[in-house]
């Protein structure tokens, strides 16, 4: 008898936790709890990229499904009638996480209350122009826009540099916003990431999900160097699946670091589509995290891990979590890979030579 009653106590306390929490999880689908609006800076936002990365931010592909946003788009004076365009568009299109849209000119009024910054815009490079002409343009621009973004943008504010040279003008942007943390400011070198994985992904004719922890070490330019020693694919290395190490130690490395040049050949365009989707991967990681026992590249200030020298913008392999990244230690580096990601080092250097002497 005792044991029925026992059994009859717990059951009523079961069916009394069951019901209360039934009825919590019911209201709580009643209620309209939405997270605040994250403010979200494109540069550059009338030009190709720019073009493709604001309806990707619209709909959730950098911050999430459940993550409104308000977009601050900026562009330069002559491009203020199409980036009305695109405001116009964005409208339009009724993407119901849009909370509002700034279109402007005016770079404080971009950065103001900025809480990540995505700086795609920057001076090209055109025939006939010298390096130094070109990293004194951007030089100018990225003086600029880090003095607003220090002054105007939100304390904790991220920041990624897609413009090229992505490294240097990342490495510019610190030197003249010294109050944003030095971890909060990055360069893309995402989409060399991507297109590593495509690359293997293609070789093997396996899916780009399955190959994971390719590596670029270096500069976002034609001295990076992809790495797939540590990288994987369906629980084997890349390099036991693939059987040719000459071609991973050459042409894979090659159609990477040439992989922009090539798409301008066929589009006669530069890359826009798998630049900005990159940049929201890029993101998209920082903010949210990576997988578990899944690194990829981010371009950050250099704290001298594995004998990069302190102060350079330099492409890691990072794992990020609770919106902070962090450089992957204790990979083994063989010779061949000593002598790339010095060499891409090297580059770096002179790039920021190159910069400081723009600014005397």
């Amino acid at each position: 008898m005792e044991h029925i009653e026992l059994v009859t106590k717990l059951l009523l306390v079961l069916f009394t936790v069951a019901f209360f929490w039934k009825l919590i999880t019911h209201m709580w689908s009643f209620l309209d709890v939405e997270k605040d609006p994250v403010i979200v800076l494109v540069t550059g936002a009338a030009g190709q990229i720019g073009y493709a990365i604001v309806p990707m931010i619209a709909r959730g592909a950098m911050l999430g499904p459940d993550q409104p946003v308000i977009l601050h788009m900026l562009d330069i004076p002559p491009a203020a009638e199409s980036l009305a365009g695109v405001k116009m568009e964005l409208i339009d299109a009724a993407f119901p996480l849009l909370k509002g849209v700034v279109a402007t000119t005016d770079v404080e009024e971009a950065c103001e209350g900025v809480n990540i910054a995505v700086m795609v815009g920057g001076f090209p490079r055109k025939e006939g122009m010298e390096r130094k002409d070109v990293m004194s343009k951007n030089v100018s621009i990225y003086k600029a826009q880090a003095s607003a973004l220090e002054k105007y943008a939100a304390a904790d504010c991220k920041v990624l540099v897609v413009a090229n040279p992505a490294n240097t003008n990342a490495l510019i942007l610190k030197e003249f916003a010294p109050k944003i943390p030095e971890k909060n400011i990055t360069c893309m070198t995402r989409l060399d990431h991507n297109r590593a994985l495509g690359q293997i992904s293609e070789k093997l004719n396996v899916h780009v999900g399955d190959v994971k922890n390719v590596i670029i070490w270096g500069n976002h330019s034609s001295t990076q160097y992809p790495d797939v020693n540590h990288a994987t694919v369906g629980g084997k290395t890349v390099r036991e699946a693939v059987g040719d190490d000459q071609w991973l130690n050459t042409k894979f490395i090659t159609i990477v670091q040439q992989r922009g040049a090539a798409i301008i050949k066929a589009r006669k365009l530069s890359s826009a589509l798998s630049a900005a989707n990159s940049a929201c991967d890029h993101i998209r990681d920082w903010v949210v995290g990576t997988p578990k026992g899944t690194h990829v590249s981010m371009g950050v200030y250099s704290d001298g891990s594995y004998g990069i020298q302190k102060g350079l913008m330099y492409s890691f392999p990072v794992t990020c979590e609770k919106g902070e990244w962090k450089i992957v230690q204790g990979l083994k580096i063989d010779e061949f890979s000593r002598t790339k990601m010095d060499a891409t080092a090297q580059e770096l250097i002179e790039e920021k030579a190159l910069a400081y002497t723009c600014l005397q």
